[in-house]
């Protein structure tokens, strides 16, 4: 079977300059959509991962959901401390403060957490950018880089006023884009006097041998002394991303296909225009030898084409949101979340294979049609 060159396809869709653009411009838009909705994802789930450490477990009070709403009592947390397998060891409170944010004056909730001296130690990903780290037993603090550029008293020498006190901004730090850069940072046992805290919202340790976990797990959670939930620190994370990213997900998702519906109804008004102006030249197509399944082939070899530019400036688009950094309410801690549209190669092959569904479902009616022309009616109406 002879196959219609590509050029064919290729020279049609530039003769047809305005409706190309028209087309491709309306599958450009439902890719940025879909690869933007992707990479927001992507970004969320991104930053609260790369929060834990493979080598770092969480001890939360069982069924708690966060480690704001957990709480593990002293003597647990001692005995969690003296397991065999734990190296080092980070006592931690957390707690929500209500904060207005620079210019506007909005008010949003600020994670603040206190954390034992080994604490920073267990987040190697986190280095001072200005300033110093705050002194044990002060009431000095630190900021994540996210939080002290968009709240108000979160600068180097500024005060702020929680918990019954005022603490002193002396560093900023740097989280490497992870869910601690929309953190405040202090001492555990000022943090638990302020807040009047009688129990720590978790325990992070670090194995001596991450193959101990499991047998670490089953022995802290069948303890009655203990009622507790032993994690790995990235799976907690990564469970507290689940409910944005469901919504983000749902909401993206449904946006894209209505938006996709439309897009293939122009692909397929263009394709069946292309198929209605070029009949004497699918007639002669036909008489040179061609088959109907080349002419098939040639008209959805077209619309693929009118796909594939589609994708192209839609996905250039959406990388640029890359630049974009948004904040939101993390709705399982219910504090604020700073992160980035994220492109990974993974976002890169959906978008395309989106884009050729969207292609093939408005050219193949269209390609049906100019497949099942009669050679004799495609030359008498041309």
């Amino acid at each position: 079977m002879k196959a219609v060159p590509i050029a064919y396809s290729l020279r049609n869709l530039w003769t047809r300059k305005l409706t190309t653009a028209l087309t491709a411009g309306g599958m450009a838009l439902v890719v940025f959509v879909f690869a933007a909705v992707l990479m927001l994802d992507a970004g969320l789930r991104q930053a609260l991962v790369s929060t834990g450490q493979p080598d770092n477990i969480i001890v939360t009070r069982r069924s708690s959901g966060s480690e704001v709403q957990s709480g593990v009592e002293r003597a647990q947390a001692a005995l969690v401390e003296s397991q065999p397998e734990v190296a080092e060891r980070s006592k931690e409170t957390v707690v929500l403060i209500a904060q207005p944010k620079r210019g506007g004056g909005a008010v949003s909730n600020v994670t603040v957490r206190g954390l034992s001296p080994q604490g920073v130690a267990l987040r190697p990903q986190v280095r001072i950018s200005t300033g110093r780290m705050f002194r044990p037993g002060s009431t000095e603090v630190i900021a994540g880089r996210s939080i002290a550029e968009r709240f108000a008293g979160t600068a180097i020498g500024e005060r702020l006023r929680f918990g019954g006190r005022d603490w002193l901004v002396v560093g900023v730090f740097d989280a490497g884009g992870s869910g601690f850069d929309s953190e405040i940072w202090g001492d555990v046992d000022q943090m638990m006097q302020s807040f009047r805290r009688q129990a720590y919202s978790s325990v992070i340790a670090r194995l001596s041998d991450p193959a101990g976990f499991d047998a670490l797990k089953r022995r802290l959670e069948a303890d009655p002394r203990l009622t507790v939930d032993v994690k790995r620190e990235r799976q907690f994370y990564e469970e507290q991303s689940a409910a944005l990213s469901g919504f983000i997900s749902i909401l993206g998702l449904t946006l894209s296909v209505i938006f996709s519906i439309g897009a293939m109804i122009g692909a397929m008004i263009t394709m069946y225009a292309a198929v209605a102006g070029r009949t004497g030249e699918i007639g002669a197509l036909r008489a040179l030898g061609f088959r109907r399944r080349a002419i098939l082939a040639a008209f959805l070899a077209e619309a693929l084409l009118l796909a594939g530019v589609g994708w192209l400036f839609g996905l250039a688009a959406a990388s640029a949101m890359q630049f974009v950094h948004i904040s939101t309410m993390n709705w399982q801690s219910f504090g604020e979340l700073a992160f980035s549209f994220t492109l990974t190669p993974k976002i890169v092959l959906q978008s395309l294979a989106f884009a050729a569904v969207m292609g093939l479902a408005g050219g193949v009616l269209p390609a049906l049609r100019a497949a099942r022309l009669r050679i004799v009616d495609a030359l008498r109406a041309a």
